[in-house]
């Protein structure tokens, strides 16, 4: 049987139902991490290209030891050391490495919409997944959160989910939004006004207008959380804005997470951060390195989830031998 490429560019391109299946899948490969061999040979013979036009550390890292532990050829390319740099277009960039015949290409881009501009140039040969573009998507990261929670929370579906932060940048926030009001999650979205963008509850139309609820006082998001998922603020994207808060002092006071603010979510509530920390702004060291917080578990998901979706990227609906 053909395989079919899965492209992964949304996580609009999911019903809930695919993203259950893929958190299952990931679930088989969360053992491997304390295995003293890491290594299956579901995808040998197979090439991915990481194409990274923004800086990463845990995403690409995942994803490269995602591949080779599925016996993968990782290839990752930057666009310092890329023709983009010579003002080669990203498309013909897409095209010519689609001319070497890979089987997926993994792409990070500082706009949004350029891995669908790839998906458009290069479909039907290459499996496309998005590793963040711009301010718009980042889906694997919203799978491995899903995953992490649903490790420590049995199940998704009735939780009371906040996210505390730079949401009018994130492409973290929009993700999670997405796929955790899919999974049955209530969420609420909290920041200063001047951080979060207009429209956020209906991103997702009707299934976000009824599970979002924007707030704009932390002990207000935080009152009963079961999961609290702090972001940084993305001062990279500000370029040309007015300011949007007057000091980094001044939005720890209002919206840090500390062992006083962690008070008011449930006792059991996990915290959670998609990295990088700004240790001191948005969580303070305390919660950050305390019982509650998942921050590290999330980076091990990360390579169990990116290895289910690779296979499903590569091989589509044909299970692996």
């Amino acid at each position: 049987m053909r395989c079919v490429p899965r492209d992964l560019v949304s996580i609009a391109d999911l019903d809930a139902k695919e993203i259950e299946a893929i958190l299952d899948h990931g679930d088989r490969f969360w053992p491997m991490g304390d295995e003293p061999i890491k290594k299956l040979a579901s995808l040998r013979g197979r090439t991915v290209i990481n194409l990274f036009f923004e800086n990463s550390t845990r995403t690409r890292t995942s994803f490269e030891l995602a591949a080779k532990r599925l016996s993968a050829e990782a290839i990752n390319i930057t666009s310092s050391g890329s023709s983009i740099s010579k003002g080669e277009t990203l498309i013909d960039t897409a095209r010519n490495l689609m001319a070497m015949h890979p089987d997926a290409i993994v792409v990070r881009h500082k706009y949004g919409g350029a891995a669908e501009v790839i998906r458009g140039s290069v479909r039907p040969a290459v499996a496309i997944i998005n590793a963040g573009d711009g301010q718009h998507e980042h889906p694997t990261q919203a799978l491995l959160d899903a995953a992490t929670i649903r490790r420590h929370k049995g199940n998704i579906d009735g939780l009371e989910v906040v996210i505390v932060g730079d949401i009018a940048h994130s492409r973290v926030a929009r993700s999670n939004i997405l796929c955790l009001a899919k999974l049955g999650a209530r969420i609420r979205v909290c920041a200063p006004w001047t951080l979060l963008p207009r429209g956020i509850e209906d991103i997702g139309g009707e299934l976000t207008r009824e599970r979002v609820r924007v707030v704009t006082r932390l002990e207000d998001g935080l009152e009963n959380a079961d999961v609290v998922m702090m972001l940084r603020v993305q001062a990279e994207r500000f370029e040309g804005e007015a300011p949007r808060f007057p000091n980094a002092r001044e939005l720890s006071r209002t919206f840090g997470l500390s062992e006083r603010t962690l008070a008011y979510a449930k006792p059991d509530a996990i915290v959670m951060h998609p990295g990088p920390m700004n240790r001191g702004v948005e969580i303070s060291p305390q919660v950050a390195d305390g019982s509650r917080a998942v921050i590290l578990q999330q980076v091990s998901w990360g390579v169990a989830i990116r290895m289910a979706v690779l296979e499903r990227a590569v091989l589509g609906d044909v299970p692996p031998s």
